[in-house]
């Protein structure tokens, strides 16, 4: 993912800046997973080899601009998060039975559970030792967030316990997902030798965008018609993952609308496996108050984003940001 591929009218000079920025930690991803035992090294590349959005090292890389974009720690610091990242899914696959990731086999699929978990922690191994190079800020900033992933998943894994489903889901988003996104950020003002006031609000703002970036994902799962959210549409649904769209919908229940109420008994069973319920389902959720509820608040997180950039200097870095907000924001329109 670079600005130019997301079509963002952005300053040709920073553009330019984060694609070089995004090729080095290409390159470098390759070689910071390698390994001697060759099943280790296989396994390892499975998924950078897949590809992937790379949204977290984007954020690096943006967030450098406010400083030297070309400092030396830039690449390994936006190394440290997609590994992390990465190692995550890993783990996530094993957790959720997942057959597919990226639109190739998962690791646990094709070499186990064992072998998936294993090589999750190799990662967390690898990302690990960069941290280490970048200093103890960036050890002491990667295992608070790590906390906070393994936090989050927790959250996930056990449920609601009596908190309201849909406070349960932001606060589960925002700490498996939007926790990286911020640190992200922060390594990029942090390790570009950026102001330590625009270091927090690069932080504040990744965390935001984080958020609304897992919510618009969320949403493309329902509104896309190809593998534009990078997996089938309506695969939540099928699963039964209650994402924002669907809590809202089940929440509704002053809606007397003759669709509304047929949504919610179709949701209200669960894992929707039945192929013509689930088209009935999708169609009924695209044309929702829900959907449109759901979209607000994205375009509300996005904003709040955009707030946050308040403190950070005028010019082209601080506008490509902003761009991304209204990016994140349209999507799913």
């Amino acid at each position: 993912m670079t600005l130019s591929s997301l079509g963002l009218d952005v300053d040709p000079a920073v553009d330019a800046s984060v694609t070089a920025t995004m090729a080095a930690v290409e390159e470098a991803l390759r070689a910071n997973v390698a390994s001697a035992d060759p099943l280790v090294a296989e396994a390892a590349r499975h998924l950078a080899d897949a590809g992937g959005k790379r949204f977290r090292p984007l954020l690096v890389a943006l967030g450098a601009q406010f400083g030297n974009p070309e400092a030396a720690d830039i690449v390994a610091a936006a190394n440290v998060v997609e590994l992390t990242h990465l190692a995550t899914l890993y783990h996530d696959d094993v957790m959720d039975e997942a057959p597919v990731r990226r639109g190739a086999p998962s690791a646990n699929s094709r070499w186990g559970n064992s072998v998936a978990i294993l090589v999750g922690d190799y990662l967390f191994a690898c990302a690990s030792d960069i941290a280490a190079s970048l200093g103890p800020e960036a050890v002491r900033l990667q295992a608070r967030t790590f906390s906070r992933l393994v936090h989050g998943q927790i959250a996930e894994t056990v449920g609601a316990r009596g908190m309201d489903p849909i406070e349960h889901y932001l606060h589960v988003i925002t700490e498996k997902t939007a926790s990286l996104i911020a640190t992200s950020a922060r390594f990029g003002g942090l390790f570009s030798g950026a102001a330590p006031e625009m270091v927090e609000a690069l932080a504040g703002y990744g965390e935001t965008i984080g958020i609304a970036f897992q919510l618009s994902d969320d949403l493309l799962d329902i509104t896309s018609e190809s593998v534009q959210s990078g997996k089938t549409p309506g695969t939540d649904l099928r699963e039964g993952v209650p994402t924002l769209p669907v809590l809202y919908a089940l929440a509704d229940d002053d809606n007397a609308d003759a669709s509304a109420v047929r949504l919610r008994e179709i949701l209200a069973t669960g894992p929707i496996t039945d192929d013509d319920l689930h088209a009935e389902a999708l169609a009924l959720l695209r044309e929702s108050a829900a959907m449109k509820r759901a979209r607000e608040t994205v375009r509300n997180y996005a904003e709040e984003a955009r707030a946050q950039l308040a403190p950070l200097p005028a010019g082209e870095a601080k506008r490509a940001m902003e761009a991304l907000c209204d990016y994140i924001a349209d999507r799913t329109s």
